[in-house]
């Protein structure tokens, strides 16, 4: 059973081979536990680890050889591992709101006209000077994480003259 085809090209699916195995509507989870699964899977990506197979877009392999739509009970499972994986060096609560204040949390964010950098908008004397290399705004969350608790410290929150106030 081919795709249906819009334009020439196959559409998108989740899963388009006729080996696929089925999965009952009842089964399937719902979109808050989508959702959940989602940010975890990419939370923990951005952290350095390493989140394996996301089972959610990527379905599970059967023994046979075949592809199925995970279930809500194995997305259940996944999360408590992602859970897991994304807190192994959580930063603690005052750098988690520094982060906040900083730069809404995203590691990758870019301040300043690209002078401060990250999730905690180091400058690249700053990140050097704890020992960072290369762009702060590039380095994996665990590290930017790592990075800014030798911060705080070795100087306190006065790094932050408005966010660690």
């Amino acid at each position: 059973m081919a795709a249906p085809v819009a334009e020439g090209r196959p559409s998108q699916q989740l899963f388009v081979f006729e080996t696929d195995a089925f999965v009952s509507a009842s089964q399937l989870p719902d979109g808050g536990l989508q959702r959940t699964y989602l940010n975890l899977y990419e939370k923990s990506k951005r952290r350095g680890a390493d989140p394996g197979r996301n089972i959610l877009l990527s379905g599970v392999a059967t023994g046979d050889g075949r592809v199925r739509a995970a279930t809500k009970a194995e997305l259940r499972r996944s999360l408590r591992v992602l859970r897991r994986a994304s807190a192994v060096g959580a930063a603690s609560p005052q750098l988690e709101a520094i982060a906040a204040c900083e730069s809404g949390g995203d590691p990758t964010a870019i301040g300043g006209g690209g002078l401060y950098r990250g999730k905690y908008q180091f400058s690249y004397a700053t990140w050097q000077s704890v020992g960072g290399s290369g762009d702060p705004a590039a380095a994996p969350e665990a590290e930017q994480d790592r990075r800014a608790a030798a911060l705080l410290a070795r100087d306190g929150a006065g790094q932050w003259p408005v966010c660690g106030a």
